[in-house]
């Protein structure tokens, strides 16, 4: 039997399962991936809370959809996806390094050169799906203010655990933390 965890978010019901991270902590497992249907509920209500922006960037891989809806329907017709490789095409990438809440190990994100030409002199909204320790929303920041960016909004669809008490970010719904 797998404990649960209910999340009402946009009008709609997902049961998460909760997922032991280590002998201290638990958490909601939260995977938007292949939701289209969150993703179109959630998105609209994530836009109205935005101020004015002229880019939206957020971390690889499951804040993507996201990303992609909340452009389409803001009229955006670009986003920037912090990659979190050095991939082969890239041409003197802006790196940082991130130990975020999900991973076992530090990794990095990664801006490469042509998103860093598009965030120069840019307000730009971070979107990520959750917000947790806030680690990897940081190194994002960094970027973009490295990148030569204006961070103005940092948003997601949950906030979990204490980074629901932030006031300098915009998120839909709580999502709690187990122990």
């Amino acid at each position: 039997m797998f404990i649960q965890y209910t999340l009402k978010i946009a009008g709609l019901t997902r049961k998460l399962p909760i997922i032991r991270l280590n002998e201290k902590l638990s958490i909601a497992s939260f995977v938007v991936l292949g939701d289209a249907e969150l993703i179109q509920a959630a998105a609209p209500l994530l836009v109205s809370k935005l101020p004015e922006v002229d880019l939206l960037v957020g971390a690889e891989a499951k804040g993507i959809p996201l990303l992609h809806e909340m452009s389409r329907l803001m009229g955006l017709s670009r986003y920037v996806v912090v990659r979190k490789s050095i991939k082969a095409y890239m041409q003197n990438a802006m790196v940082d390094v991130v130990q975020s809440i999900t991973t076992t190990s530090e990794q990095i994100m990664v801006l490469d050169r042509l998103d860093v030409d598009r965030i120069k002199g840019k307000r730009v909204a971070l979107i990520d799906d959750v917000i947790s320790t806030g680690s990897s929303l940081a190194t994002m920041d960094r970027l973009v203010e490295q990148a030569g960016g204006y961070v103005v909004a940092r948003a997601a669809l949950l906030a979990e655990g204490d980074a629901s008490l932030r006031d300098d970010i915009i998120f839909l719904e709580k999502l709690p933390i187990f122990d």
